[in-house]
């Protein structure tokens, strides 16, 4: 019974996640496979530092990412997946940008696509509507990528979350 409300909940939570781009190229939404990707949610199980924000035109054009600041506010930014349950904790501490702690959900489904809800604290990550998927790549033993699409002047850019282990 706990198996199927779990790959319920992971369902729901896959069709309702958008990109974190709110000014996507294309309105269709991408068809979305149900099954996770385990050995890679078990491999980026562990706490990790957010250490670069990367995309074309970073010295022109700032990007304000999964709705919450200024990419570069997440250089620094510590996360802890927990890949049994699949949830976990973002923090954010760069100075000169507000801090911000929530926790969150996540999941990486057989496409390579990590899906993350931000969860207010206080609220449950069912009624969590919204989130955002982004492609996973590099996985290593001590860090890995997320790579998130943008547009910019009618151009879809690719930004680059890189990830190193925490010791």
């Amino acid at each position: 019974m706990k198996k199927i409300l779990f790959i319920c909940m992971i369902a729901t939570m896959v069709f309702a996640c958008k990109s974190a781009s709110s000014t996507t190229a294309s309105t269709e939404a991408p068809t979305l496979s149900t099954k996770l990707d385990k050995s890679t949610q078990v491999a980026l199980k562990g706490n990790w530092v957010l250490t670069n924000v990367s995309y074309p035109g970073s010295e022109y054009i700032k990007v304000n990412s999964f709705d919450l600041a200024d990419s570069k506010c997440f250089i620094g930014s510590t996360w802890s997946f927990i890949s049994n349950n699949n949830k976990g904790t973002m923090t954010l501490t760069a100075p000169s940008c507000t801090a911000f702690t929530s926790p969150i959900v996540w999941s990486i489904n057989n496409q390579g696509l990590f899906v993350l809800k931000i969860v207010n604290p206080g609220t449950k990550s069912k009624n969590v509507k919204e989130g955002y998927l982004l492609k996973v790549a590099g996985v290593t033993d001590n860090s890995f990528e997320l790579i998130d699409n943008i547009n910019v002047g009618g151009q879809t850019k690719d930004v680059t979350y890189q990830f190193q282990r925490a010791n």
